[in-house]
């Protein structure tokens, strides 16, 4: 039978994978009767771990948030992948995040075992960070504003630099996304009437909460793809959809979420549509996703593609 320490943290590794346990479920884990269970219970709740009960035959014990963060038991991986999570955050694209990713992959690496932070230290030794200026920061705290006004479905108030300069903006926020170093708020603008999607690092003011509303019916189901659309089709004056001769995976190893909208057909094929300013753009584009395609349209890109085509011919001494 375990010790009272080790059943203490065995006890916490259970509540921690799994929301709800019954008594007799912990008992027969740990080895021991009900009634141990229940002071091993108390004794965690001594410790500070807000351990809540059900009362009757269907109750059991969940593991509750509390107003303080009680230390976490991680398994190898785990630790593992925390620290290379904070040593990436540390370099990533919200602002003031990078000195507190810092000091707390300190305190993770006071406390990781040899064998692990020899795994760690490795990584770190041996991973570079390439410069990139693609993406301006976000404020932390503008992130975590939005993401709290869109669970509380509280409308914001925020001035909005765009490409018709400085506007001031009136949402009912639905969700974040972020692709790379770039963070979109979706939202339904009140004084247009209409669903936009907001680049936060334009946003210069400081969102203020307004009243709560009632949500609306989403513009998609899937907010990712949503927002892919927008960013890669909506601001253009062509739209133009492809049936790609390869399977999703590969497509959108190619063509990234911010450059092209994709849906998957079948294991072979998939629909990428694309956005573009002129239809005599697209030929060379698509052909450097190096698979075979149909056009689904529009019929005048036919036109197009046979004159780059040519074009590339001639180039190569082979027009004949």
């Amino acid at each position: 039978m375990l010790g009272t320490s080790a059943r203490l943290l065995k006890l916490l590794s259970l509540l921690q994978v799994r929301r709800d346990w019954t008594g007799a479920d912990l008992a027969r884990r740990l080895g021991v009767d009900v009634r141990t269970v229940r002071r091993d219970v108390d004794k965690l709740r001594n410790l500070g771990y807000p351990v809540n009960a059900a009362p009757g035959v269907s109750g059991g014990y969940q593991l509750g948030a509390g107003a303080e963060l009680p230390p976490l038991l991680l398994d190898d991986d785990e630790a593992v992948a925390v620290a290379v999570g904070l040593r990436t955050a540390a370099n990533g694209s919200v602002v003031g995040i990078e000195e507190t990713s810092v000091r707390a992959l300190a305190k993770l690496e006071q406390v990781l075992p040899s064998r692990l932070r020899r795994r760690v230290n490795a990584l770190q030794a041996h991973t570079v960070a390439l410069p990139t200026t693609r993406g301006s920061q976000v404020d932390a705290g503008t992130l975590t504003a939005i993401a709290g006004a869109c669970r509380d479905h509280q409308r914001l108030r925020f001035g909005y630099a765009g490409r018709d300069g400085g506007t001031k903006r009136h949402v009912e926020p639905l969700g974040l996304a972020h692709t790379g170093r770039r963070w979109y708020l979706v939202a339904w603008d009140v004084d247009k009437a209409d669903w936009r999607t907001f680049r936060v690092d334009r946003i210069v003011e400081e969102p203020t909460l307004g009243a709560r509303f009632t949500p609306r019916e989403p513009p998609s189901d899937d907010l990712a793809s949503y927002v892919s659309r927008q960013l890669s089709v909506a601001p253009y004056p062509h739209e133009v959809r492809l049936i790609m001769h390869a399977s999703y995976e590969v497509i959108a190893a190619r063509a990234p979420a911010t450059s092209a909208h994709l849906e998957r057909i079948d294991d072979d094929r998939t629909r990428l549509t694309v956005g573009a300013p002129a239809l005599d753009e697209v030929g060379l584009w698509v052909a450097m996703i190096g698979v075979d395609f149909d056009v689904e349209g529009p019929e005048e890109l036919k036109h197009h593609l046979r004159a780059t085509a040519e074009r590339l011919l001639r180039a190569a001494g082979d027009a004949g």
